[in-house]
């Protein structure tokens, strides 16, 4: 069952997205409640899951995490054991930071963060490693234009 939420629940994620280390008199004072109504209702959507979890967006320049690859697998297996291996295979690879089953031409597609290409080779080696695919092509990113961004909320 979904939680149905009302206007202020919406300026909480919005300024959540925004930014998730605020303190909890900054947040009420920006959705304009008292600290603990406002608390009240965080602890609500984090119970309900619409707030699953409050991360840290890192600077991939900084850290030497220089190349996004996305990568698109096509296989002929659709089984639903065949696919709880791949999934537990893909979610092995730390470098995944996104895996999605998609429709269309391919089944699946990955967005890897990684060093550079030798390092992306690696992990290219390790994910074909042990499990059959049949086709796995490679996009490498020239450019993030724009990344993680916020949900739009109405």
């Amino acid at each position: 069952m979904t939680q149905k939420l009302d206007h202020i629940d919406y300026r909480i994620l919005n300024e959540l997205q925004r930014d998730a280390a605020q303190s909890q008199r900054a947040l009420s004072d920006r959705v304009g409640l008292s600290q603990n109504a406002c608390w009240r209702r965080l602890k609500a959507l984090e119970s309900s899951g619409i707030i699953r979890n409050r991360t840290v967006v890192l600077d991939r320049a900084q850290l030497g995490v220089g190349l996004i690859v996305f990568v698109m697998v096509k296989t002929r297996h659709h089984s639903a054991d065949w696919l709880k291996l791949f999934r537990t295979h893909v979610s092995s690879i730390p470098e995944v930071i996104d895996f999605f089953r998609i429709g269309g031409e391919y089944d699946y597609l990955l967005k890897i963060a990684t060093k550079d290409m030798a390092s992306y080779d690696r992990v290219y080696k390790r994910l074909i490693e042990g499990i059959e695919l049949e086709t796995v092509t490679s996009h490498f990113s020239m450019e993030a234009i724009e990344e993680q961004r916020p949900i739009p909320l109405f």
